[in-house]
């Protein structure tokens, strides 16, 4: 684990108002609750949020962060499409002194680059799908496919890994197909469509393993228009917690989800303030609960409660 301290002035932070925050895009109902409660946050506190909508293209959030390097933001928060590739821009970000704090995602750069990241452990996520279908899944064989996120992104890479990490030593579990949807709901409905005519038309499949909920909500469509009834026929595990998952669980056509939070930006405008107070320098990751949702824990509830987030 690198140490180094992060080298840049606290007193840049001292009247900070303007904050720099590059988005991924919005592919997902997750995506959009983030920016949507990142903005309500920049507005409780005063902050002046300038937001950049990258499209799911790294060159445009690179693009974006050297624009707010050349506005003199205060600070920039970050959530990166992938991992790698982001050395460059940081470096000159942290030469103008403007702290960079990484949301819901990390970069494979010197942690020194940046002040902290805050986010859920992804493998983690991954374990706690992983362990519900070890526990749901029965004695028998069982065919799992498996909707993965955008290719080279941190949480596809690590949600990937923490599923297996579950399921390793159950030779009644396999991972049968596995395929990218883009964490999108097409994606995850045309991916889907492929695996159901791969596998004698989805009566070989046992479970779907989608790293996010809007996969899994465009795979519950595919399983339907095939004529199988999902949640039943074809067990469905995601991650994200997002409204419509729950509505699928309230209707039986889902059947687990693991929450991710759209709340990154409260303790990372926590985070930017005790450093721009008195220059305190946080940990490295700042950690949110990754909890576990089935259709024991009243979904329709848990729709409600969610449903004016901004998904």
């Amino acid at each position: 684990m690198i140490t180094a301290a992060i080298c840049l002035g606290a007193t840049t932070l001292a009247s900070a108002q303007t904050v720099g925050f590059s988005q991924i895009g919005s592919e997902s109902g997750w995506r959009a609750a983030e920016t949507t409660i990142t903005r309500q946050q920049a507005e409780e506190r005063g902050i002046d949020l300038k937001f950049s909508d990258a499209q799911q293209k790294q060159e445009n959030q690179i693009a974006a962060l050297r624009s707010f390097v050349a506005q003199g933001v205060d600070a920039i928060l970050l959530a990166p499409v992938v991992a790698t590739g982001w050395d460059s821009v940081l470096q000159e970000a942290k030469e103008a002194e403007i702290p960079v704090v990484l949301l819901d995602r990390k970069v494979d750069s010197d942690e020194s680059l940046y002040l902290t990241a805050v986010g859920s452990d992804l493998v983690h996520e991954g374990e706690v799908a992983g362990q519900w279908l070890v526990d749901n899944a029965g004695e028998g064989e069982c065919r799992i496919v498996e909707l993965q996120g955008t290719t080279g992104s941190s949480p596809a890479i690590d949600r990937a890994q923490g599923f297996r990490n579950a399921i390793e030593g159950k030779d009644n579990l396999e991972i049968v197909r596995s395929q990218t949807g883009d964490f999108t709901r097409t994606g995850g409905k045309e991916v889907m469509e492929s695996f159901l005519q791969a596998e004698n038309g989805g009566k070989d499949i046992c479970a779907l393993y989608a790293h996010n909920d809007d996969m899994a909500i465009g795979a519950i469509q595919a399983i339907k228009e095939a004529g199988l009834k999902p949640g039943e026929d074809i067990k469905i595990v995601s991650i994200d917690a997002v409204p419509d998952i729950f509505q699928a669980m309230a209707a039986g056509e889902a059947n687990a989800t693991v929450e991710l939070t759209p709340n990154m930006a409260g303790p990372a405008f926590d985070a930017l303030e005790a450093y721009r107070n008195d220059g305190t320098e946080p940990k490295k990751f700042i950690q949110t609960e990754s909890k576990l949702y089935t259709q024991n824990d009243d979904p329709q509830e848990q729709y409600e409660a969610r449903k004016d987030l901004g998904y």
